[in-house]
């Protein structure tokens, strides 16, 4: 079992980080937090490079359906009058649709992070994925003001600067999907 320092993960940052120009500060953030980037790269992806990055089991799919509706239904909006249905399934298919129109939008830079607990750390750093729901001090919290309800009415995905694995499991596959071996860097931080 690998020491916990040497944990890894996969962060993407997204095309408003890049068109806001907050690759930067991203950077600056995670390395300030004395996490170690050995891997970077900015690239324009192809939608089906994103169309494969994303889920596409149908579980996956309508809990973002879910998830939408939750939303119009906090805030009033009819999902029927808006998207023409209230299915889960059909409505997850429409915002996973957004989210890949999104991700080729402009570029993206893929980054490897490696430090103690890299995924919650990075997790914690970027804030909630909704930016009006993230806390001050985070990435989202600090320069994302978008929301879901703002995104849906919209027909768009929400532009929330960057992705960050979730688990373990789903950086090991991110980082291998996005990055080949030769991508990766091996170094110490002056602090190690």
């Amino acid at each position: 079992m690998q020491h916990p320092k040497h944990e890894r993960t996969y962060v993407m940052v997204k095309p408003d980080g890049v068109r806001r120009g907050l690759t930067g500060e991203i950077i600056k953030r995670i390395e300030q937090r004395g996490l170690k980037i050995v891997a970077l790269k900015m690239f324009q992806a192809k939608k089906e490079q994103i169309d494969n990055h994303y889920p596409k089991d149908e579980t996956w799919i309508a809990r973002l359906g879910k998830k939408t509706l939750s939303t119009y239904e906090k805030y009033g909006f009819d999902p029927i009058a808006e998207l023409g249905t209230k299915d889960e399934l059909t409505i997850g298919k429409m915002v996973r649709a957004w989210l890949v129109d999104y991700m080729v939008s402009a570029p993206i830079v893929k980054i490897v992070v490696e430090g103690v607990h890299a995924v919650d750390m990075i997790r914690k750093l970027a804030g909630n994925t909704q930016p009006s729901l993230a806390e001050m001090g985070t990435l989202r919290g600090d320069y994302s003001v978008d929301s879901a309800a703002s995104a849906n009415r919209d027909k768009r995905a929400i532009y929330n600067l960057l992705h960050a694995s979730e688990t373990a499991e789903e950086a090991s596959h991110e980082i291998g999907y996005w990055l080949s071996p030769e991508d990766v860097c091996e170094y110490k931080r002056m602090d190690e």
